[in-house]
């Protein structure tokens, strides 16, 4: 399965995210790719918010990973921030696979290690043209920014095969 689309700001980021939330069930793995600024955190509030998460959703840069519980009888969210993390190994050593059972699991910064979690995984990535790219620029903000990108989701495995995600 693979999914285009343009979104316009970071409403509409967050709006995409709640339409990927209905289609989330318990052990589904999100690994979200995109440069600082692209919108991985908005991207995870519209998701929380579909899920019916209450919580604040903050990125977990310094922490690695949060575990938001859901309020009543859903789905948790797990949000985990790789960028610190030197591979496979150490995200391993989160255990996450005892979450899959009951939540939804986000990892940002995720590609090239997080796909050892599960067989079936969607890759979604944010493309922002005025992005960060250059990791020598010391001078910046990863914080999201008011202007148009692009998602491109791809969904890997036998839950994605042959779906359709909104």
């Amino acid at each position: 399965m693979e999914y285009t689309a343009d979104l316009a700001d970071l409403a509409a980021t967050k709006n995409f995210a709640l339409a990927v939330a209905n289609q989330l069930q318990a052990g589904d793995v999100i690994i979200l790719t995109g440069e600082l600024g692209a919108g991985k955190t908005t991207f995870t509030q519209g998701l929380a918010r579909g899920l019916g998460i209450t919580a604040p959703i903050t990125s977990p840069t310094f922490v690695l990973a949060r575990h938001h519980v859901h309020p009543a009888d859903g789905m948790d969210l797990v949000h985990v921030d790789a960028y610190r993390m030197s591979g496979e190994d150490e995200l391993a050593s989160l255990d996450l696979e005892t979450a899959l059972e009951d939540s939804v699991i986000v990892v940002e910064w995720g590609r090239g290690t997080a796909e050892a979690l599960t067989d079936a995984y969607l890759d979604i990535e944010l493309q922002r043209p005025g992005a960060v790219t250059d990791e020598l620029i010391t001078d910046f903000s990863d914080d999201d920014v008011e202007e148009p990108r692009t998602v491109v989701v791809t969904g890997y495995g036998p839950r994605w095969q042959g779906s359709s995600l909104v």
